[in-house]
């Protein structure tokens, strides 16, 4: 097993701290070292302090130099719909003339669209598609790749989006944690006589949740609870089959719409609630109480072109763990730029450097129960890194839409090298 020092580094952020999501003040350092050096064994890091004493402690370590760039942990997308066919730049048009997310999905567009698409795609064709694109995810120095399902809304198309995300945990130089998203929508076959909503809910309950969970396709099971989608009852009955049935448990939350979905989340003690732009002040305060991380998806209201963003201020004041993730998807947030999202958080919804940064790696990490594996750069912790182009880590948000990933390592092995 080889050793490496990661040396000559202009800074090493560590995020270094408690094996959990950061709240308040402890969301204002992070950690930052000069002069100094990592030491990697193998899958883990063994060591992180002053470089002459790291080079002088491991003698035989094979020196990788990191050129005065930043070195950091790899970055933490905690919320993405990666497995899609074909891209809806149509519908962006069609917000530009007025038309609302919620009526185009009343066309058979948005979700709709992406569904009937991925039903007469192959399992194969599937994976050819997502393999590139996880791959510029991580080229913008993104180790750990969150991945729902949620585009099939049948049995057999949510086992074939899930399977290949197993195919590319098995193909691919990253991490990624599969998410089964059955309850994406209702399925507008079952919005008509004979079949009702009810029955598919009923089909989520029995049959695909046993099956996904009793297969092990997938970590998490997630939930659009939305007014007009699906209501905080039927979130709790399709959550609490996916939690019977071993699964943890997110939900997609006041996206667009107050729905007391924020609160639902704190309630079932769900790892995250995602989105929360509508979120209520009765929402901010049960996730302030809580366990469950709140993710932060600004670049999916930017592109709706939406005034309002989630109030991360106020959450991250009242105490509530903050994490930013990119939402990456076919309609509402087709970017694969993770330090774009940093830039926004700063930008739009006036985050902290320290603060956005905690948020895509230890609270990005927490979003998937993952905080005591990754996310830091201190010893025991899986050698997750990242190494950017910049001689500041407040450049990467300051240079917004620039690609400044060199290099990302996942549990020690080479994952991406910028060409």
């Amino acid at each position: 097993m080889t050793t490496f020092l990661f040396d000559n580094a202009s800074q090493i952020v560590t995020c270094a701290g408690p094996p959990r999501a950061r709240r308040g003040a402890e969301c204002q350092s992070l950690g930052i070292l000069e002069e100094a050096a990592v030491v990697v064994d193998g899958a883990r890091i063994v060591a992180v302090g002053p470089r002459e004493a790291l080079r002088k402690g491991h003698p035989d370590a094979e020196v990788v130099d990191c050129g005065g760039r930043v070195l950091m942990p790899g970055l933490v997308d905690s919320h993405t719909h990666g497995i899609f066919g074909k891209p809806r730049f149509e519908e962006q048009e069609l917000r530009a003339a007025g038309i609302g997310y919620m009526e185009i999905a009343r066309r058979g567009g948005g979700i709709h669209s992406s569904v009937r698409d991925l039903r007469s795609r192959s399992e194969d064709e599937l994976f050819a598609l997502a393999v590139p694109r996880l791959g510029r995810l991580a080229a913008y120095g993104t180790t750990t790749i969150e991945v729902k399902s949620g585009y099939g809304l049948t049995l057999e198309d949510e086992l074939k989006s899930l399977r290949v995300i197993r195919r590319l945990q098995q193909a691919l130089p990253i991490r990624l944690v599969p998410t089964f998203l059955g309850a994406h929508e209702i399925p507008l076959e079952y919005r008509a006589a004979p079949r009702t909503r009810e029955q598919y809910i009923a089909l989520l309950v029995d049959e695909m949740i046993p099956r996904v969970a009793g297969e092990g396709l997938a970590e998490f099971a997630d939930i659009f609870c939305e007014p007009g989608v699906y209501t905080t009852d039927e979130a709790r009955l399709v959550l609490g089959a996916a939690r019977r049935n071993g699964m943890q448990i997110k939900l997609h939350a006041d996206e667009l719409e107050t729905s007391g979905a924020a609160e639902l989340a704190a309630e079932l003690a769900a790892t995250s609630a995602d989105h929360l732009a509508a979120i209520s002040d009765d929402g901010i305060r049960a996730l302030a109480g809580a366990g469950t991380v709140a993710t932060l998806l600004p670049g999916t209201m930017l592109f709706l072109g939406r005034n309002r963003q989630a109030p991360a201020r106020a959450l991250i004041d009242a105490g509530a763990a903050v994490a930013l993730a990119s939402d990456f998807n076919p309609g509402t947030s087709p970017t694969v730029n993770l330090p774009l999202i940093l830039t926004l958080a700063i930008s739009q919804l006036h985050m902290r450097v320290s603060e956005a940064v905690l948020a895509v790696t230890v609270n990005g990490a927490a979003a998937l129960g993952m905080a005591a594996r990754t996310g830091q750069l201190a010893p025991g912790f899986d050698a997750d890194l990242a190494l950017f182009d910049v001689a500041d880590v407040r450049e990467i948000p300051y240079w917004y839409g620039d690609q400044r990933c060199h290099a990302t390592w996942v549990q020690g092995a080479p994952a991406h090298v910028a060409r």
